[in-house]
């Protein structure tokens, strides 16, 4: 029923919405997907720029005015201009994505590090104690996964604890944002369709003020990410304190995990509370447009009536490359090219489980096991066989292992000279 109300209804939220799902594969060519272009926000501006220049094409063609056309040397150096302007443009706003790609990758390595650290080093004790050993390492894990959650959400300016995929890990936990969550919260409207079509255009005055949900806050909402990572380290304190986490190597290397979470979150922060300077943006957008609005003036002289379509398909050029690059400056937003956070920490969670599925592996589990085969390829034999050989047995083994390799390589090469010989006879 979801699947054919999809196909019959098609839905601007759903489609248009991001970010994009990476796992979904098209067949389209990649000029003709719509899907993740900026065509539908450039319909406006380009019959607007179209209008334009058949305004002044059909004012100097039909002779209504003296000629309109201007040298094209203004075309040359307003170009290079522009030109300066969009790359500065672009390239700011695809290195603020490439670094919340990278604090992601970093929230990634770290969750992973820090989940496995947990569920391996950390000892399960015998009895009762053991099974809330148990239960308090599940729960240091669904923190960490928490972390993750909840800083997408920060950095989405959506401050509570109410969403769907935060509230069932951190409702247990006393936060500034569980205390100033109301259950009012839970009914998000729906956008209208105005609105819905308006963002679709990039119609400005449809866009809402991301920020607004932080600015009509009547309570604290603290930073939620950070109040998890304060839990994690009293757990951590915790397993010092009982001995169930000895090493001191290890509970360093556990303190800087969380050292490294909070680096993510102030790092993540400072990309999205640091756009680029507004006196930039607008003197870009202004540049940009300028020279637009006066390519028709430009190419009346040389194009004639192909002003206008020249014009259009300049002007697409150019705008999509300036919107692109407003597009991505924000990479955590729901833009159809933001980073794909949703998709980021489902993976971490999944990940997360993974490592738990199994309890602690144990040496003597995995290498004293009949089915190891320790000296692969050389010998398909198992553990048992080559425990009960001698240490001079297995070191010359090894050195065979690494004869039997190289006698292998040249094969392989003697291989391709003969192959190559033979080609090159025939």
């Amino acid at each position: 029923m979801g699947l054919e109300r999809r196909n019959s209804d098609f839905d601007l939220d759903e489609y248009f919405v991001g970010p994009r799902d990476v796992n979904r594969h098209s067949k389209w060519p990649m000029f003709l997907r719509i899907h993740g272009s900026v065509l539908p926000q450039m319909i406006l501006p380009l019959f607007f720029i179209g209008g334009w220049a058949t305004l002044f094409t059909c004012l100097d063609k039909l002779e209504v005015t003296r000629p309109l056309g201007i040298s094209s040397l203004l075309l040359t150096v307003l170009g290079f201009v522009v030109g300066l302007a969009l790359s500065f443009r672009s390239s700011t706003a695809y290195e603020r994505y490439a670094e919340g790609r990278k604090y992601w990758a970093q929230l990634m390595l770290t969750s992973q590090q820090l989940a496995r650290l947990i569920w391996v080093l950390i000892r399960e004790r015998e009895g009762e104690e053991g099974k809330q050993d148990l239960l308090a390492k599940i729960s240091a894990l669904n923190l960490i996964n928490a972390f993750a959650v909840a800083l997408k959400h920060r950095l989405r300016f959506e401050p509570y604890t109410h969403y769907s995929d935060l509230q069932n890990l951190v409702e247990h936990l006393d936060t500034f944002a569980k205390e100033a969550s109301t259950p009012e919260l839970t009914q998000r409207q729906r956008p209208s369709k105005i609105k819905s079509w308006g963002k679709f255009l990039g119609l400005s005055f449809a866009v809402s003020n991301p920020r607004k949900t932080l600015k009509t806050c009547t309570k604290p909402v603290g930073n939620l990410p950070l109040e998890i990572l304060s839990y994690l380290s009293a757990y951590l304190d915790s397993t010092i304190d009982n001995k169930t986490l000895l090493a001191p190597i290890h509970q360093t290397h556990a303190m800087n995990n969380v050292a490294a979470l909070n680096d993510v979150l102030t790092g993540t922060d400072r990309i999205l509370n640091t756009p680029l300077p507004i006196a930039y943006s607008i003197a870009i957008a202004q540049i940009t447009w300028v020279y637009v609005l006066l390519l028709p003036f430009q190419l009346l002289s040389a194009l004639d009536w192909i002003t206008i379509p020249a014009t259009m398909f300049a002007a697409y050029i150019i705008l999509a490359i300036a919107h692109i690059g407003q597009e991505i400056e924000n990479p955590f937003g729901d833009d159809v090219n933001d980073l794909p956070l949703d998709a980021f920490c489902k993976q971490l969670a999944a990940e997360i489980d993974v490592i738990a599925a199994t309890p602690a592996p144990k040496q003597e589990e995995f290498v004293r096991n009949t089915q190891n085969l320790v000296l692969f390829p050389l010998s398909v034999s198992g553990y048992e066989l080559w425990e009960s050989r001698s240490v001079e047995q297995i070191r010359k083994a090894l050195r065979d292992k690494v004869n039997m390799t190289m006698n292998e390589k040249a094969d392989v090469t003697a291989a391709a000279v003969t192959t190559t010989e033979k080609h090159g006879d025939v």
